[in-house]
């Protein structure tokens, strides 16, 4: 199979005039839980609350925004330890898309997975999540950029995988629902948001999913295509399209390259998968925006917050 497009970086991945900070960082698992954790904060899970800049930081979308935050309020290596109200504010996309971009700087292929972690803190529940895949010349390698060995009881830098594994892909998720085996009102952003949970939400997860490995990393809270709006139940049509993502996804996921190829001609085939020029944005700033791809803009309008998307 090959994989070396995953070696080359994506619009959002691009470092742009940053690559130097990239290349600094070593690209094994541990200095890349090093750099992505003292470069960036998650908004909601940080040792303090997040300030009024941390918030508005959580929809930079590419790579080199990322870093020039991160630049602007404590130059100096990624890795090098920062005060919480100095770090970026993000989520597990933008710690897994630094791990990416930095791997992909030193000619690794990398990706993000979407998918769902039962280790985030909530008994029972299964958060959102994304991670890292890198490709170690025999297969892919799944890690979770966020912890380090001692935080959980397997290894964060050699993910197990399949259904049932501490992180399942969406496609798994969405699979198992579908074949009557999963309940999804445990699956979403967080018990404390319901709107949040259930199969629209997984279901927008496997189209997703199949964006961010076609190198389309787009936030969390980006909505396109088939996907289901937020508190949204998906169509017949949108249901069957993601029963046909997610089975090509799982054998692609078990070395079909067959499947894998299919995955790549429904992308380019069907403009309910690909997010094109414009995405809406529905921020966890409880702003609704639509974000225009090529010219790197979103134009905001406020929304009720309980109507953002929180990764």
């Amino acid at each position: 199979m090959d994989v070396s497009r995953y070696a080359t970086h994506s619009p959002c991945s691009d470092p742009r005039h940053h690559a130097p900070l990239l290349a600094a960082v070593a690209p094994d698992p541990a200095s890349l839980h090093a750099a992505v954790t003292n470069a960036v904060v998650h908004y909601r899970a940080g040792a303090t609350a997040a300030t009024p800049d941390q918030l508005d930081d959580v929809d930079r979308r590419w790579t080199a925004s990322i870093l020039d935050a991160v630049v602007e309020r404590s130059p100096g290596p990624l890795d090098a330890p920062r005060s919480s109200e100095r770090q970026v504010g993000g989520c597990c996309r933008d710690h897994s898309l630094l791990a990416v971009a930095v791997l992909r700087e030193h000619g690794v292929p990398a990706r993000t997975r979407l998918g769902f972690a039962d280790y985030l803190g909530t008994d029972g529940f299964h958060h959102d999540h994304v991670v890292v895949e890198r490709h170690d010349g025999a297969r892919w390698v799944r890690s979770d950029p966020e912890l380090g060995p001692d935080d959980v009881a397997f290894d964060p830098f050699d993910l197990p995988t399949g259904e049932g594994s501490p992180f399942e892909t969406a496609a798994e998720v969405w699979t198992a629902y579908r074949a009557g085996r999963r309940d999804l009102a445990d699956h979403g952003a967080g018990p404390d948001l319901p709107w949040l949970t259930g199969p629209g939400f997984v279901q927008r997860y496997v189209l997703a999913d199949l964006a961010h490995r076609q190198r389309h990393e787009l936030l969390l809270w980006d909505v396109w295509g088939a996907a289901a709006l937020p508190g949204a139940a998906p169509d017949e049509r949108a249901v069957a399209l993601t029963d046909r993502v997610a089975d090509l996804t799982l054998q692609a996921d078990a070395g079909d390259r067959t499947a894998e190829a299919a995955l790549t001609v429904l992308w380019a085939t069907d403009d309910r998968l690909r997010p094109g020029r414009y995405v809406t944005t529905w921020s966890p700033t409880g702003r609704l925006g639509w974000t225009d791809l090529v010219a790197r803009r979103t134009g905001w309008a406020a929304v009720p917050r309980d109507a953002a998307l929180v990764g």
